[in-house]
Order: structure tokens, then C-alpha cells, then sequence
């Protein structure tokens, strides 16, 4: 008998064809008339050829997963550090001082009053206006529903908000580093940088929660989001090795978080009926002898910094997998992509319009190179 989880691989190649052929020009497919259940989980600060090479410590992402689903070799961040990454992955807002930095202190925004003719804010800061808008704000809009789910947000810490945690305005952020009992990290946590979430507590504490939530919102299709945003703590993204609470991590640690975490989306309703998950690196390493600042799609720059990668265009070849009933089990695709480029699938397959960069002309969505029958 098969395992619930591993049905969707077999779905015969006539089936996947005409779904593509029912869905849009660029082979975008839909169920019915709901768009794809979307569900991310970002990791940190790894290059492909760690990851994904053949003394990759992630044998569970880069064998098991990427058998189950397609391999993006061509994959990119789009900047260094960790948070510009995150915030064009849901705003499509490129890279500054602040968001190079981490954003130490939680900076408003401080800049030009309109968005420039790429929709991105002119300025410096990291937590931004209303006037600038995320995928969030997107789906809401369009009647769909979204959440963020953070590891370790929640935690037992009495002093530490449970929900939309944030340091203050304009004060240090005390979530740079790991502490015991608490690896949670704000900039890991795209949906606290903008006023547009932030400014209505009520909302952002619904949507913003902790990662030990997700089970019991994949009990059912309507309980599950129809975006969902993954963030480990510290220790099982891959961010720090060794961690404060003494396990390895690195990619030892990630792949461990998969392996517990993967199986229940892959088992619940949602995705089983028209999901697509999405394991991503936020960026490649910055220093030493793995460092990469390439960038690939025509990455734009500025126009608040001069390099997005610090030292060069964007963020380096990360590679990413992703799954789902409609990608061939076992393919590899080495068409480029980039976070902007995801963020521009969410938006297609959602039927959303693209937000910043996003909309960057002759930037190309994910199509019929990833949803049809790719190159082995």
C-alpha cells in the first residue's frame, strides 16, 4: 500500500498534461477554481554545492526530496545578509544599508513619500511604510488567507510576545543571537519589517504565530492557509553551528527539522489536493572560501544600494526543491530563478499583480519548465 504522502508522485503523465493544458499560457495549473495551497520553508546561508552536492550533511533534502520532487540548480538569492532576502521574497522591495546590515535596530523607514516606477520605497530603513505592500496584504485582498509560522516565537519566555513578535521601534533588536530556550530570530520573520502588517495588532497576532500551530491547521483543507511561511529557529535553519542548545546545526540540524516537519505537509489535505511546497535558502554563504555574491535574471540594481551582494549583484546560487502533485517526482531544472521570481509565481498563481521587482520586466515566473516535464 502506498503511503498517503507519496501518491501524488505517481500521477500519470496524461493527467499532469491535461491539467496543463486546462490552466494558463504559461503553465500555471489550478484545481477547480481554487488557486495552489503555497507552503514555504526558508533555510539559511548555504550554497548549492554544500547542499546539494555529494557530501551534502542534508541526505534527506538533497536525496529523499528532491526524488520526491524537482531541483532548482539555477536558483539564487538576491543580496546579502539574511534580511533583504527575506524581504523581497514577500514585498519584492530590493536591498538597503539596514536590511544589508540585519537591521540591528529596528529603523523605520525614512525616505521619499511615493514608490519610484519599480515600486520600490527610495530610503534606508528596514521596517517599512504602509504604503508598502507584501504578499500578505495581497491575499487578504483578494479574499485568500496567509500565516507566518516562526519556531520559537512562541516559547515559554514570559517577557517575549507569543504572537507578531518585534523588537520596539527604533531600539536594539535582542533576537540577533540565540539564546537558550529562545533561537528565535526577527529577521528571519519578513512580515514584522512592514507597517502595513505590524500598525493592526489584532491581525498581525492571527497571522503571525508560532510554528507549533501548523499541525493542527493542516488537520483540515479550510483550516490551512492558502500561503504559508515556514521560519526554523536559529539552530534548525542552518544558521549556527553548534547551537547554544547543543545540537549540530547546519545543515545537519535542517535536514532534521525536514524530516519532521516535511511528512505532515506533505500528508495533510491541502497539499495533497493542490499544494506546492517550496524549500528555499535565503542566501550562499557571504565569507569565506564558499562565499558567492552572484546573482542570475537580470537582478535590477538599486536604488538604494549599489550592490546587492555586498561585494557583488545578488545573493549567490542557493538551489531550491520544490513538490507537488503537479512537478515530476525526480526532475531537475537548471532554468534560472531568484526570490523575486518566486515571489512573481505566488502572485500568478494566486492571480495577484506583482509587487516591486517582482514585476521586473522579463523576469520569468515558474511555467512549463517547472510544472511539465523536465530535463533529467
Amino acid at each position: 500500500m502506498l503511503l498517503k504522502s507519496e501518491r501524488f508522485a505517481l500521477l500519470p503523465a496524461v493527467a499532469l498534461l491535461a491539467l496543463l493544458a486546462s490552466g494558463c499560457d504559461d503553465g500555471v495549473s489550478r484545481v477547480g477554481s481554487h488557486p495552489l495551497h503555497v507552503f514555504v520553508i526558508v533555510l539559511e546561508n548555504k550554497g548549492f554545492d554544500e547542499t546539494f552536492g555529494p557530501s551534502s550533511k542534508a541526505p534527506f533534502l538533497s536525496r529523499e526530496l528532491t526524488s520526491r520532487g524537482q531541483l532548482l540548480r539555477q536558483y539564487h538569492g538576491i543580496g546579502h545578509f539574511s534580511l533583504d532576502n527575506y524581504v523581497a521574497m514577500v514585498s519584492g522591495q530590493g536591498p538597503n544599508a539596514i536590511t544589508q546590515s540585519d537591521c540591528q535596530i529596528y529603523l523605520d523607514f525614512v525616505g521619499l513619500p511615493a514608490l519610484d516606477l519599480n515600486g520600490q520605497a527610495v530610503g534606508q530603513g528596514c521596517v517599512y511604510p504602509p504604503i508598502v505592500k507584501t504578499i500578505a496584504d495581497q491575499l487578504e485582498s483578494g479574499g485568500l488567507t496567509w500565516k507566518g509560522y516562526m519556531q520559537d516565537m512562541g516559547n515559554a519566555i514570559p517577557r517575549e510576545r507569543p504572537t507578531c513578535r518585534h523588537p520596539d521601534l527604533n531600539a536594539q533588536d535582542d533576537t540577533q543571537s540565540a539564546h537558550a530556550g529562545d533561537q528565535y530570530a526577527a529577521r528571519h520573520n519578513p512580515f514584522v519589517y512592514f507597517h502595513s502588517i505590524i500598525d493592526d495588532q489584532e491581525r498581525c497576532d492571527a497571522h503571525v504565530v508560532p510554528l507549533e500551530r501548523l499541525p493542527e491547521d493542516l488537520r483540515h483543507d479550510f483550516s490551512t492557509p492558502s500561503y504559508v511561511f515556514i521560519t526554523p529557529n536559529l539552530c534548525e535553519d542552518g544558521h549556527d553551528a553548534p547551537c547554544v542548545d547543543g545540537k549540530p546545526g547546519g545543515l545537519v540540524s535542517s535536514d532534521g527539522f525536514l524530516q519532521q516537519w516535511v511528512p505532515l505537509i506533505l500528508d495533510s489535505d491541502a497539499f495533497q489536493e493542490n499544494g506546492l511546497l517550496a524549500i528555499l535558502f535565503d542566501e550562499a554563504e557571504s565569507t569565506g572560501a564558499g562565499a558567492d555574491a552572484s546573482a542570475c535574471c537580470s537582478q535590477p540594481i538599486g536604488p538604494n544600494t549599489p550592490l546587492a551582494g555586498i561585494t557583488g549583484l545578488g545573493g549567490g546560487r542557493t538551489g531550491a526543491v520544490l513538490i507537488s502533485p503537479f512537478i515530476e517526482a525526480g526532475s531537475v531544472n537548471d532554468t534560472p530563478y531568484n526570490h523575486y521570481s518566486f515571489l512573481r509565481t505566488v502572485e500568478d498563481l494566486f492571480g495577484l499583480p506583482h509587487l516591486g521587482y517582482a514585476g521586473a520586466a522579463g523576469l520569468e515566473a515558474f511555467g512549463k519548465d517547472v510544472y511539465g516535464v523536465a530535463v533529467r
